[in-house]
């Protein structure tokens, strides 16, 4: 899952990527509001940590023109403002979880994740597909009840498609949310990832669907 963290502080910043990061997230890093709003409305994300404390334009104003132009990304706002006042403004303005500085990365972590699934519209952390498993708390993988150890990039992927089950999901698309901004988004990339889960989990689970993309078998 792409996602972008939009704090100009760069030791926060980097503390956010790298808690995303841990949490299964290609996270990357915009320390501006400009930049910000032509990312989020340019680029496709799974979720957006977008603090409200920004130079060049302020994080609400991003927010509202996100939701003006219609881009519907989970948003999970940060601010060192604390009134309620100032959390309703957010909220109303579009936001879909509201944290206040200072907080823990654990606590964001798991509102972020949260976020995530209720924008698919799954409220569990558990995702059951079949024969599968997926703790999403935990990032752990099962089939038929066991357990199979995957990498990261391995996760990160069979996640996305659980996710999205309903649909299949085009290789562009994954890659965007493999690799996030890196370079090497090769299509030979993303084919060796799924060969590899094919033979940890068996060929049943992951279905190409031709002309499509890949979709987690049974879940349509």
């Amino acid at each position: 899952m792409r996602a972008l963290c939009v704090e100009d502080d760069p030791r926060i910043a980097a503390d956010l990527a790298g808690a995303l990061g841990r949490a299964g997230f290609a996270a990357e890093i915009c320390g501006d509001g400009e930049e910000a709003w032509f990312l989020g409305d340019t680029e496709e994300y799974g979720l957006i940590v977008l603090d409200l404390g920004l130079p060049r334009m302020d994080g609400l104003s991003v927010l509202k023109r996100w939701r003006a132009a219609g881009r519907q990304v989970p948003v999970l706002v940060l601010t060192a403002r604390g009134s309620w006042q100032e959390r309703v403004e957010g909220i109303d303005a579009g936001a879909d979880d509201y944290l206040p500085k200072p907080f823990r990365m654990e606590e964001l972590v798991a509102r972020a994740r949260a976020l995530v699934r209720r924008s698919a519209g799954q409220g569990a952390p558990r995702q059951e597909i079949g024969a599968l498993s997926l703790d999403t708390t935990r990032m752990t993988v099962a089939i038929g009840g066991q357990p199979v150890a995957v990498t990261a990039l391995e996760y990160r992927l069979l996640a996305y498609l659980a996710l999205h089950r309903a649909r299949p999901v085009p290789p562009t698309e994954l890659l965007d949310h493999l690799y996030g901004d890196e370079d090497a988004r090769e299509a030979n990339a993303l084919e060796a990832v799924v060969a590899r889960l094919r033979r940890k989990l068996g060929r049943g689970v992951i279905a190409t669907r031709r002309g499509f993309g890949y979709q987690i078998e049974g879940a349509a």
